[in-house]
């Protein structure tokens, strides 16, 4: 297990930043998942952590040791790629043996870690297979396996799971972390998908246009979003987002939206634009005239699970997750009940979160900036 610390990173290509003096402290055995869509810097913050790109600015450490430049076999770090990336002319015996021949193991010693790999992802009925026959899952534990027998100081990878299919992604993600949990190696997992991210995470990082907007665990990212960009790309559906009539000040404890005056937590900055935050689960369908504000249902999807309403209310459309025993109608009035303790609020003109009595309650659980 070891620490990975990168500082105030950068990276340009010609004139194109794709990093942004990034900071962070990725903890020792920690599952960490960097989150973002396409173009947002996380893969390439993944490759210079790797070596497979230099930064323009800033370093890297492992275990306290400098190691921005240092060539990727110099690190002791084992790299998963999307694409798998095994030797097509080699057997699946011959794709694990390969990283220890390079070291120059004995024979034993390698025997000895092939068949221990092979038993933990469960494939020594495939080593004396080819790995060009082999379905995509079984190809990507042969991925996993070559980077495990290694016995590196931490994993890096690099949306692994992104060829696979709905079924094989839930699978595999199962049994990612039930290999984490055994083998406590800090992994770095780089993924545009929340659900990966919320299902594998001991912390997520989420970024955008290369920088890092939030660093946190999963419960933190979801409730607590640090800014309208964190809000909006988390949750399916994402947050609701309305706007509040009035300034609030310091202390205050209720805001006024379509002229109702919902509670909140109480307010411990001032802002003179604010939006209001909940999510759709947080808000319950109740009798017209009942409840903080009014609408009508425009929208309705069935999940299995649950329903998704959309109302039109004097503050806009928003989405409401309700009980699946209780099938919302087209066109039919109703009211909405907020969970007051669950509202964040935030500042329009910054779109960064406003802290109140519930997120200063809420300790970040990891280090960045």
């Amino acid at each position: 297990m070891s620490e990975i610390r990168i500082h105030n990173l950068q990276k340009r290509f010609a004139d194109f930043t794709a990093v942004r003096g990034s900071s962070l402290v990725l903890e020792s055995g920690k599952f960490v998942v960097l989150l973002g869509p396409s173009g947002c810097g996380k893969t390439t913050t993944l490759r210079m952590i790797a070596g497979l790109e230099y930064p323009t600015g800033g370093r890297i450490t492992l275990d306290d040791q400098d190691v921005t430049y240092l060539r990727p076999r110099e690190r002791d770090i084992a790299m998963v790629f999307q694409l798998f990336a095994l030797y097509p002319h080699m057997g699946v015996r011959g794709n694990l043996e390969f990283p220890l021949r390079n070291e120059g193991l004995e024979r034993t010693e390698i025997d000895r870690r092939v068949q221990e790999v092979a038993a933990i992802l469960r494939i020594e009925h495939l080593l004396d297979s080819r790995v060009t026959g082999l379905a995509g899952g079984d190809r990507q534990r042969v991925a996993l396996g070559r980077a495990i027998v290694r016995q590196p100081k931490a994993f890096l990878m690099d949306e692994p799971l992104g060829t696979l299919d709905a079924e094989f992604r839930e699978l595999m993600c199962v049994e990612l972390r039930r290999l984490h949990d055994r083998l406590k190696t800090t992994t770095v997992f780089v993924t545009h998908d929340q659900n990966e991210a919320m299902a594998l995470a001991d912390h997520i990082v989420v970024m955008n246009e290369g920088e890092i907007l939030q660093a946190d665990d999963p419960h933190g990212i979801y409730s607590f979003p640090s800014c309208l960009f964190v809000a909006r790309f988390i949750g399916r559906p994402p947050m609701n987002l309305i706007k509040v009539d009035a300034p609030v000040v310091r202390g205050e404890t209720g805001v006024r939206v379509a002229r109702t005056k919902i509670d909140v937590p109480a307010i411990e900055a001032p802002s003179s634009s604010v939006l209001m935050g909940v999510r759709p689960e947080h808000v319950r369908l109740r009798a017209p005239g009942e409840g903080s504000l009014g609408g009508r249902v425009q929208h309705v999807e069935y999940f299995g699970s649950h329903w998704v309403a959309e109302v039109q209310t004097d503050a806009g459309p928003l989405k409401v997750l309700a009980d699946k025993s209780v099938r919302p109608v087209l066109q039919e009035q109703v009211g909405l009940a907020f969970d007051t303790q669950r509202v964040v609020l935030f500042d329009a003109a910054t779109e960064r979160l406003l802290p109140s009595a519930t997120t200063i309650a809420h300790q970040p659980s990891m280090r960045h900036g």
